[in-house]
């Protein structure tokens, strides 16, 4: 068993919704064992009110959560990130910076809750699915052997983990159309 803390990066073009979800539900999760960013290819500059509003409805903390580009992650000084985990369609597509350490990465796509039109408890529900999805991936690899596992099979699974229930498109498309 190793004591090593992971350093996770999830990544989405906005930074303002799925992305901030991601990484506060890992947060608190993650039980320590991970410590948890997020960024944004275009950062909005200002975290979704919904996204703030689910993650207090779910029971984890709001304080301190900022939309930022990616670009802070591989500027020198920056954390060397473990792990980068997409979420959303279009930063998965987009070329990203060189990341310091060579992190494992993975698609983790869920259709955007903010682009949802409709009343305020249809925009809700969207933020509440889309935080659900999120979290059924992150307690799948919470679960993973980090320490043990070998690495083909960790990039293999964490893939997969892309593609469990409430895959975006682009996720599913990348799987063959098998969402697990």
């Amino acid at each position: 068993m190793t004591d090593k803390t992971y350093n996770v990066l999830f990544l989405c073009t906005g930074n303002s919704a799925r992305s901030i979800l991601a990484e506060a539900i890992l947060a608190k999760e993650g039980n320590g064992r991970f410590r948890t960013f997020s960024a944004g290819s275009r950062p909005k500059g200002e975290v979704h009110p919904l996204a703030l509003k689910t993650l207090a409805a779910l029971g984890y903390p709001t304080e301190g959560y900022r939309s930022k580009s990616w670009d802070e992650f591989a500027e020198p000084g920056a954390p060397e990130i473990d792990f980068i985990f997409t979420v959303c369609d279009n930063a998965a597509g987009e070329a990203c910076p060189v990341w310091p350490g060579h992190p494992m990465t993975a698609h983790w796509g869920v259709e955007d809750p903010a682009a949802v039109e409709g009343s305020d408890l249809e925009k809700e529900r969207a933020f509440g699915q889309a935080a659900r999805f999120l979290k059924n991936r992150i307690t799948v690899f919470t679960s993973l052997p980090l320490s043990s596992i070998d690495k083909l099979a960790l990039q293999t699974r964490l893939k997969q983990i892309g593609t469990m229930e409430g895959a975006s498109h682009a996720a599913a498309d990348a799987a063959g159309g098998k969402v697990a």
